[in-house]
């Protein structure tokens, strides 16, 4: 059963919020990440990404870097940007995108429930991005961004989730993307206990987003336990920073592909290889004219065709942009499985397309495919193919289910499975594993 413990939050001053409030350090590139905090220095994006405090050159891994997101952090609390509850909480944090809602209960899951598999994950990490979090929560010594978590939706959870929304939020702005984001405290006695009681009854929960601090956490936990003597399994560093939102509030987005070449084939080629595996469908052109009026109201100029765009309606259908037409490819019935990774749309098209005719047998680590989030629209894909790109693969979402059915069967999805939108904002919430900030909060109770 699931332990979600209420705790003592580090959180910007009020009136704060929106200025400190950054997306995931790992969402951006360097450039990206220098050009958001030199448009914003109190962004904490530069505590999440502190190499932005130096020089371009300057190495993003150095012992200087690491040690500036901790001096940063600590200045920033010492100037009052961030207050600390004065008892342990726990806090509701809600996301609105495009008039849709997904509220989340902001607390500290347990490193033993990952351990134990009660907190299950659906992903590979890779070494050096788990020791890049790890030293930072190791110079900071605070969980700074929180793991998304999910969970099958509770009936106990909902009903305080929603009385308390019924109060005054502690905050609320609108970030520069347009997502509302607003956030409540639950201190009450009687809540603390429902929802520690609702949890306890939660038999599992999912690592949603989040899959390396998760694992950093994690491992922070573990080499602090072996340096302590007495260690008890109370203390701060047993718990990671969480956000847990119910399963039918959650939106996951497609996560496409684009390929930089053909693996040496025509477009006829690959065509005819991939019509072995799949049903080809030409999209229909559509008439684009572009130029100008003549006196009488006529067009004058040069009519372009575009086609229509293949935005897949279904599991087991795709999309293809090659030569600047769109085709839709629908999966032949003899390749399909009910095996909960091999049967995943994004396997489907690896193991049958990317891997067998195009060449890309290792994702992860082949320079000549690249991943483009579903936030950014099939215009995105348009555009790569007409920039530096010889194809694009348009897909269906993964399901929320089918994330549990290969969580919960202890398999691993395929590299950029799942894009989930909106993105949880770094620097709203902060866990600090200071064992005197956890001793001040049990003499308090």
């Amino acid at each position: 059963m699931a332990d979600i413990r209420p705790f003592r939050a580090f959180r910007p001053a009020p009136g704060l919020e929106k200025e400190v409030a950054a997306l995931p350090y790992d969402v951006y590139n360097r450039t990206e990440a220098r050009a958001e905090v030199e448009g914003n220095p109190y962004s904490f994006l530069a505590v999440d990404r502190a190499e932005t405090q130096f020089e371009d050159g300057c190495d993003p891994y150095s012992d200087q870097v690491y040690e500036k997101a901790g001096s940063l952090l600590s200045e920033w609390i010492r100037e009052g940007r961030f207050v600390q509850e004065s008892r342990p909480a726990y806090f509701i944090y809600e996301l609105e995108m495009d008039g849709r809602k997904q509220t989340g209960i902001v607390a500290c899951a347990s490193v033993d429930d990952y351990l134990n598999q009660v907190i299950r994950r659906h992903e590979n990490t890779r070494q050096e991005k788990e020791m890049d979090r790890i030293r930072h929560v190791d110079a900071c010594c605070a969980q700074t961004g929180p793991i998304f978590l999910a969970y099958r939706s509770n009936g106990q959870i909902n009903e305080v989730t929603d009385r308390v929304r019924q109060t005054p939020c502690l905050f609320e702005f609108t970030a520069p993307d347009g997502i509302i984001h607003r956030g409540w405290r639950i201190d009450g006695n009687e809540d603390i206990m429902l929802l520690q009681q609702a949890f306890s009854r939660v038999e599992t929960a999912y690592i949603a987003d989040g899959h390396h601090r998760c694992a950093s956490a994690v491992k922070v936990a573990q080499r602090r336990r072996q340096e302590k003597p007495g260690y008890t399994g109370q203390e701060p560093f047993n718990y990671f920073l969480s956000v847990l939102f119910p399963d039918d509030q959650l939106l996951i987005m497609d996560y496409n592909r684009v390929v930089k070449d053909l693996n040496g084939l025509t477009q006829e080629e690959l065509l005819d290889k991939i019509g072995e595996s799949f049903e080809v469908e030409p999209m229909p052109w559509l008439e684009e004219t572009k130029g100008e009026k003549s006196e009488e109201g006529e067009w004058t100029g040069t009519g372009l065709r575009r086609s229509r765009p293949c935005r897949p309606d279904r599991k087991g259908c795709f999309g293809l942009l090659l030569g600047g037409r769109w085709y839709r490819l629908t999966v032949r019935k003899s390749i399909l499985t009910d095996d909960p990774v091999e049967g995943l749309d994004v396997s489907i098209l690896q193991n049958h397309l990317l891997g067998p005719v195009l060449g890309i047998r290792d994702p992860r680590t082949d320079k000549r495919i690249d991943f483009v989030g579903g936030i950014r629209g099939l215009e995105e894909l348009e555009r790569r193919c007409g920039q530096d790109c010889a194809a694009a693969f348009s897909l269906y979402p993964t399901s929320i289910e089918e994330l549990f059915a290969v969580a919960d069967a202890g398999l691993l999805m395929p590299p950029k499975s799942t894009w989930f939108e909106p993105k949880l904002r770094s620097g709203l919430f902060i866990h600090s594993l200071l064992e005197e900030d956890y001793n001040a909060a049990c003499a308090a109770e």
